[in-house]
């Protein structure tokens, strides 16, 4: 979620086969940037990465295919969570994380169009799925070192608190298609915490 764009270093180590997957992933984000899931073709990613139509469609198989790699390949990209010494600071990073992802000029149409993809395609679904599942599992371990500081009741469940922080966020974003600002960041990570404090995301089972 707090990677800007794709990030310096796509191309790993692994030959040509590491080089035509992330020259594909990089066409792939580009063309959801400009055209949506909707208007992502195979024949257009190939192209726009300069491999061959039979390569794409061979590996990725549809653009729900791509999606998913790419997805996969973002959240491999993404940054540890915070370790401020802090609950409120560690809470405060992750809504901040969100937000710049969310305003960030290419990532942000990226998530947003895989959204939009979630609704109407199971595959590209359960990339995005896969995706906020891993990136919540590693800032729940932020809420899990509160708990061992005594900041936060036992068994808080950590994932809960990382989903109340940024489900506001995204409502703003994609429901209500209202400006999502630091302020608004801030206000969720208050209201999170109020709750979190007094035992309202302890897991009872």
């Amino acid at each position: 979620m707090e990677q800007s764009s794709r990030l310096a270093g796509t191309v790993r180590p692994g030959g040509r086969t590491a080089r035509v997957r992330a020259a594909v992933l990089e066409a792939t984000q580009d063309e959801l940037v400009e055209h949506g899931f909707h208007g992502l073709t195979m024949d257009q990613v190939a192209a726009r990465a300069g491999v061959g139509k039979t390569t794409v469609y061979r590996r990725w198989g549809s653009p729900a295919g791509l999606v998913v790699d790419l997805m996969n390949d973002l959240a491999d990209q993404s940054v540890p969570h915070a370790d401020t010494g802090a609950v409120e600071g560690d809470l405060l990073a992750n809504a901040v994380s969100v937000l710049e992802a969310l305003h960030d000029g290419r990532l942000g149409p990226t998530l947003q169009a895989m959204i939009a993809a979630a609704t109407c395609d199971d595959q590209a679904a359960q990339g995005l799925r896969a995706f906020y599942s891993r990136r919540i599992e590693e800032w729940a371990n932020a809420v899990d070192l509160a708990v061992k500081r005594g900041e936060l009741p036992e068994s808080t469940d950590g994932a809960e608190v990382i989903r109340a922080i940024s489900a506001p966020l995204y409502y703003r974003l994609v429901v209500t298609r209202e400006p999502v600002t630091r302020e608004d960041a801030e206000r969720s990570v208050a209201r999170t915490l109020a709750a979190a404090r007094a035992g309202a995301f302890v897991s009872r089972g």
